[in-house]
């Protein structure tokens, strides 16, 4: 049995998360993979016992990514404008720097992987967002909502903004590259329709 060589691996990783990033699912094939790697398709399933495992690897990796970056100097006890404005920094900064990775997550959104990418998301981000949550409420900054109002209001405008931005333009297929300034224009709009 050959060793397993860490470089070639992440290699395999990369190259699986752009062509289902760029083609979905349904574009994505264990020879597709080897190809675009360079490689046998034995060597693949050296690091993976086939195909359904090497995705299912990749999301639980990927949640745990995620849920990292987003706590990066995140604090639940902080104020509502304080700490929205740290989640939207670290969600903007995630994505804009990776790409290739934001398409992916968009994939795995409609994909029999969703489940298990947000299960280990949630691991490791569930309880400091939810502490946040019942914080600034009980503190009266923000009135009670249900959950998904709230992430509607809070966070889908620039998951818009980061989605035109990556497709390269924005409605009607106008050129759109975004920048700090729209990103925090748009942030103040989400923090005045959301405070008491």
């Amino acid at each position: 049995m050959r060793a397993r060589d860490i470089d070639k691996e992440n290699l395999v990783k990369q190259k699986a998360i752009e062509i289902i990033g760029k083609g979905g699912f349904e574009s994505f094939s264990v020879n597709k993979l080897a190809k675009a790697c360079g490689i046998s398709v034995a060597t693949i399933y050296i690091y993976y016992k086939d195909k359904h495992d090497l995705l299912s690897q990749l999301a639980t990796e990927h949640g745990h990514l995620m849920g990292q970056s987003m706590l990066h100097n995140f604090d639940p006890e902080t104020s509502f404008e304080v700490g929205l404005r740290q989640q939207w920094e670290n969600r903007y900064r995630y994505m804009i720097d990776n790409p290739t990775i934001s398409l992916f997550y968009e994939q795995l959104r409609t994909s029999p992987y969703q489940e298990q990418f947000l299960a280990t998301f949630k691991a490791d981000a569930y309880e400091p967002f939810t502490k946040f949550s019942e914080n600034i409420v009980a503190r009266g900054e923000i009135m009670a909502m249900p959950l998904e109002v709230y992430w509607s209001v809070a966070f889908a405008p620039l998951y818009a903004l980061v989605k035109f931005n990556n497709e390269g333009e924005s409605i009607g297929g106008k050129p759109f590259k975004m920048n700090d300034k729209m990103l925090w224009q748009a942030f103040d709009l989400v923090v005045k329709g959301l405070k008491k």
